[in-house]
């Protein structure tokens, strides 16, 4: 301070000429110096002057703190003397008392400088982005001085400022990383730089919305003790407010989120008859407030509306929310802005949600009510709301009562069980006539119409209502003569509430009652009214000029009691029945029947298709049944069939290995020059072979056309499929369902089948295999037989060791791969069992029988083929054995043969000069 002492050393010279040429040497040294203490210190002292003399350093000083924030970033103290000269500057907050007379004035002239300062200062974008840049700093004396400058400015230009931040990178997300300072002072004014940040600009409503700002304000709130918190659980408040209110994105986020139901704690009021603090008080409509804008989240939505409905308050005994809030909108000592607050709430509840008002009906039925009188339910404070001496809370009752009819007949009907004691010593009333009956004692207009609202309401499209109401001889007597009287203007909307009411009894009248039938209360119309001044009357309800007001919005938006005149489903409900009541007054008892006869016809017709529609239901879901059935049975299939195909391809690489080995033992063989009789035998044996595997080959492609027989089968089953989709009535999908199932059992059928000529192929080729090798078997020991001593006999008796063990290896192979395919078949026939014990119930249709038989003669006449090729191949190998023969070697029949191979080998082994001899 003794740098300001030594600056502001000369004022007694001129006090005028003073301040400004302080300001002027201090901005002077903060342009000069190039000391950081001394641009510090000037710094300082022009904040001390900012306040008192606020245009003269604002004038001067301005272009210099902005450069002192550009160049002297890395000093924090002097960053937050300049913050705060602008701060200083810009702001209109006024610390200064001043007279009652210069106060105008002054505000004015403050206003106009801030808005001055802040047009300057942003007419740089850069300069904003610098202070956003300054946020990021975490030094308090840094990031809480730049938040109220900025605040301040958003205050003073909001839009200009909005628009510089959202094209700034990262500036609001920035800005969101406020509300988790651990500091309570510059998180409660980064609610407040939101809350100006957030007016009036639904892109920066979204961007802070889906920041998880939801998130962090209902953590504050909570934090700050929901409705018992203070000033910051008002701004928080106020912030969720400007995000959702007239945000539909916004409000589906919040609907599609977990955030309702965390506002459950915030109507935990506690005892009822602890008194309140002004600022809960304040919370407490915010949050009913708030309540409006999210009665849009609940509205129509049902998962909100479930959830709504069990939320308890914390009470003693616990009460459901709704009965709270219920309490609030008929206690006429409560805020005018809270009971409408409150009623919106209750209507969004029930939009669309035909389980809530089953729920609130059922609290007024007798079965429901709590005969000890511990709780008090919805239903209870809605009657009581109805027939008390407060007309608001009548109006704010019938209107509720009428949304927990609305679209909805049962509850309708319903509710005509309720019955109401009166008083002590009287039978009970019903509520339908306790209506009536207050109506008739000439109560306050406001009261009488929302009763007309909510009679009307219950017996449009309800004809028991109607004949309900018809019942008591006074009714209709009283309406006439409500139409029918010359009364002031106050009066004709009731009067055209009467007129609507009496048509509502006339359309939706079933004719049940003998001398209140339709063409009867027409006539009874034109006598005691006429039909002229009926239509006329009727017409008194959409010119009034509030119920233009109330159709715009469903939101109740009235500036005092009494405009609460209409509601804005009431409002629907007249627009649709006003013509059509109109031309009933109007129609003839001949036109009448005619339309009755048509009403009849169209509900008989409708039951007629409402049968159809569900037997065609079923069927479709029987089709769709069978058809997943069909596709599993598909995918097993294609499974088996690319298995067997893997199968037949190993069995197919084994047969190649095999005759490589044959080849190079035959090679081998034909070194032994001096054995031409070995080399004889070697020479005819690989020839048969090979004609064997050609007839091998033959048999695989037969295997392969049965298979892809098989897949135009397959096909079938999917046209046949198509067909029965394409049923256009009762009894021809039906006929196409028994024959679909008849076919694909039988093809099923027929599959098993050729899967087990399949194995059975597949038994005859290890047949010949088991043979071929046999006779392998014996050539290696006419060979082993003929060995000479030396070298030349120990290199074919390795060679021969070799090729032994290879084939038996192939061998053991085979054998496994002929488990696997028994057990596929099995599998199979499971699979066959399971579809025919499901297709057991489905008639068999001739005609396409006769085709699938033809198609399995063919299959037959197929199969016959092949036994025929079994057959040759049976005699091909009898021929090999011939020639075994004629070589000399004895060969016994297929039954003895395995039991004398050992006995053979034995022998050859023990005397092998013997059929060299023989030979």
């Amino acid at each position: 301070m003794n740098f300001l002492r030594g600056v502001m050393g000369g004022q007694s010279a001129g006090p005028q000429h003073t301040e400004a040429e302080t300001i002027q040497k201090l901005c002077d040294r903060v342009a000069s110096s190039t000391l950081l203490d001394d641009r510090r210190n000037a710094v300082r002292a022009l904040k001390s002057l900012s306040k008192k003399y606020r245009l003269e350093v604002g004038i001067q000083a301005m272009e210099h703190l902005i450069h002192v924030l550009q160049t002297d970033r890395s000093d924090s103290e002097i960053i937050g003397y300049a913050l705060d000269t602008l701060y200083n500057i810009i702001s209109n907050d006024e610390e200064e008392e001043v007279d009652d007379v210069e106060e105008e004035n002054s505000t004015r002239q403050s206003e106009d400088l801030g808005s001055q300062f802040t047009e300057i200062f942003i007419k740089q974008q850069e300069n904003v982005t610098l202070l956003l840049s300054l946020l990021e700093e975490f030094d308090f004396h840094v990031r809480w001085p730049g938040v109220k400058l900025l605040t301040s400015l958003l205050k003073q230009l909001g839009p200009q400022v909005q628009q510089i931040i959202l094209v700034s990178p990262m500036g609001v997300s920035r800005l969101m990383d406020l509300l988790a300072d651990s500091r309570e002072v510059i998180r409660n004014d980064g609610v407040l730089l939101l809350q100006a940040l957030t007016r009036s600009n639904g892109a920066i409503q979204k961007i802070v919305a889906f920041e998880n700002a939801f998130e962090r304000l209902l953590d504050i709130i909570s934090e700050e003790g929901n409705s018992d918190g203070g000033i910051v659980v008002e701004d928080c408040l106020i912030l969720l407010q400007n995000l959702l209110k007239n945000n539909n994105s916004n409000q589906n986020f919040f609907k599609e989120g977990s955030y309702i139901q965390r506002m459950k704690p915030w109507f935990e009021v506690g005892d009822e008859n602890s008194g309140w603090s002004a600022q809960k008080v304040t919370n407490l409509h915010l949050m009913l407030q708030t309540i409006n804008t999210v009665s849009e989240v609940i509205r129509g939505y049902q998962v909100n509306q479930d959830y709504f409905a069990s939320v308890n308050a914390p009470s003693n005994p616990p009460r459901p929310a709704i009965v709270v809030l219920l309490m609030s909108m008929v206690n006429e000592r409560q805020p005018f802005v809270l009971r409408c607050a409150v009623l919106y709430c209750f209507q969004c509840f029930l939009y669309k949600n035909q389980k809530g008002q089953g729920e609130i009906v059922s609290t007024l039925l007798p079965s429901t009510i709590d005969a000890t009188g511990n709780s008090v339910s919805a239903g209870q404070l809605l009657c009581g709301g109805l027939f008390s001496t407060d007309s608001l809370s009548n109006w704010c009752a019938a209107v509720a009562l009428a949304h927990a009819l609305q679209e909805n007949a049962t509850q309708k009907e319903q509710l005509l069980r309720v019955q109401l004691a009166t008083s002590i010593g009287n039978p009970p009333v019903s509520l339908l006539q306790q209506c009536t009956n207050i109506l008739s004692q000439g109560s306050k207009i406001q009261t009488r119409v929302g009763l007309l609202m909510l009679l009307c309401t219950w017996l449009s499209n309800c004809p028991i209502a109607v004949t309900h109401f018809l019942h008591n001889s006074a009714n209709v007597p009283f309406l006439t003569a409500q139409i029918a009287e010359n009364l002031g203007e106050e009066e004709q909307l009731v009067q055209g509430l009467c007129a609507l009411l009496l048509g509502i009894s006339i359309y939706f009248n079933d004719n049940s009652l003998e001398s209140y039938k339709k063409e009867k209360l027409k006539q009874l119309i034109e006598k005691r009214i006429g039909k002229e001044n009926f239509i006329e009357k009727l017409g008194f309800i959409s010119k009034h000029e509030l119920y233009s007001r109330a159709s715009q919005k469903p939101q109740p938006n009235f500036p005092s009691p009494e405009y609460m005149i209409f509601d804005h489903e009431f409002t629907k409900l007249v627009k649709e029945l006003e013509g059509v009541i109109t031309k009933a007054i109007y129609k003839s008892s001949e036109e009448d029947k005619k339309e009755e006869e048509v009403k009849k016809t169209l509900e008989q017709h409708d039951n007629i298709v409402t049968h159809y529609k569900n037997m065609i239901r079923e069927q479709d879901l029987q089709l769709e049944e069978l058809k997943q059935q069909v596709s599993t049975l598909k995918c097993q299939n294609e499974q088996l069939q690319t298995a067997v195909t893997q199968q037949v391809s190993q069995i197919q690489q084994h047969k190649d290995q095999y005759n490589l080995l044959k080849i190079q033992l035959g090679k081998d063989n034909q070194h032994q020059g001096s054995y031409s009789e070995g080399a004889q035998m070697n020479g005819v044996q690989p020839e048969e072979i090979g004609r064997l595997r050609e007839e091998i080959e033959e048999l695989k492609n037969n295997q392969e056309l049965l298979q892809s027989k098989l897949t135009e089968k397959d096909s079938v089953i999917e046209n046949l499929k198509s067909s029965q989709t394409s049923g256009t009535n009762e009894q021809s999908s039906a006929i196409v369902s028994a024959r679909d199932s008849e076919q694909v059992a039988e093809l099923k059928q027929e599959l098993a089948t050729l899967k087990s000529q399949l194995n059975s192929q597949s038994v005859e080729i290890t047949k010949l295999q088991t043979e071929k090798q046999e006779l392998l078997q014996k050539t290696e020991v006419f060979a082993k037989s003929v060995e000479v001593q030396g070298e030349t006999q120990t290199v074919i008796a390795t060679k021969t060791t070799d090729v032994e063990g290879r084939l038996s290896a192939l061998l053991q192979e085979t054998k496994e791969l002929k488990n696997e395919i028994k057990a596929l078949s099995e599998e199979r026939t499971a699979i066959k069992e399971q579809l025919d014990s499901s297709n057991s119930t489905i008639a068999i249709l001739q005609t396409e029988k006769d085709k699938l038989e033809l198609e399995i003669t063919d299959s037959k006449k197929e199969q016959d083929d092949l036994l025929v090729l079994l057959a040759d191949q049976d005699q091909k190998i009898l021929s090999l054995k011939n020639k075994l023969k004629d070589l000399g070697h004895p060969v016994e029949e297929e039954d003895e043969l395995e039991s004398g191979d050992q006995e053979d080998e034995d022998d050859e082994s023990e005397d092998p000069g013997k059929d060299l001899d023989h030979i």
